[in-house]
């Protein structure tokens, strides 16, 4: 989202300000938090348990609660997010995992974090930035040389033509995929198919390593 334009942003922001009271409960009707469970399970052996972990653009946190599911307390997520109504309601969303997460409200370009991560939650972002490979960049900066990128992304389908009536976002093939991580820094490791509902036909999980 960092290289949208400013009026774009803040019109973005104050969409997803709305959206925020209902949006946790949509995600999960519609089966997302299920679908990121199942990308976070897919790789054997699991990551550290007490990894650091940024989700970015965390909305109401169901990439980092589901994180918190599998890893349990004694994860380290900070959440980053320009909206403080999704900021809330995904801190709530781990404190009742009896994680205090730390909080960024700001765009990911003016994010500057006290230590590098270890993994990044990245579900459905780079479709609002002009420029997804600076965005995927800017990602980069944020981890270890190593460090892991989880990333969930739009992909043709009719479903997100009704979707991008309202929120005019991007879908990606996955060789557009490839090629944007490569260009920004990360190496591609594996792709996820999400296997039912609507995740499966709107998404594809990407798991990349920073180079």
């Amino acid at each position: 989202m960092s290289q949208t334009n400013a009026s774009s942003h803040d019109d973005l922001t104050g969409r997803y300000d709305r959206a925020a009271g209902s949006w946790g409960d949509k995600m999960r009707t519609l089966g997302y938090y299920d679908a990121y469970l199942g990308f976070l399970s897919s790789r054997i052996p699991r990551p550290d348990a007490r990894a650091r972990v940024l989700d970015v653009g965390c909305g109401t946190g169901a990439f980092a609660e589901a994180w918190a599911a599998i890893h349990g307390p004694a994860s380290e997520i900070t959440l980053l997010d320009p909206s403080a109504p999704m900021l809330d309601r995904a801190e709530a969303a781990l404190m009742r995992r009896d994680i205090v997460p730390d909080r960024a409200q700001v765009m990911l370009g003016n994010y500057q974090p006290p230590a590098l991560f270890d993994h990044l939650l990245a579900a459905h972002i780079i479709e609002h930035c002009d420029d997804p490979a600076a965005a995927l960049a800017e990602m980069r900066a944020l981890v270890r040389p190593g460090g892991c990128l989880w990333l969930a992304a739009s992909k043709p389908h009719w479903c997100n033509a009704i979707i991008w009536l309202q929120w005019r976002h991007r879908t990606f093939q996955p060789d557009e995929i490839a090629e944007l991580l490569a260009a920004s820094g990360w190496h591609l490791g594996a792709e996820y198919a999400f296997p039912a509902g609507p995740p499966s036909r709107t998404s594809r999980g990407y798991l990349a390593r920073a180079i």
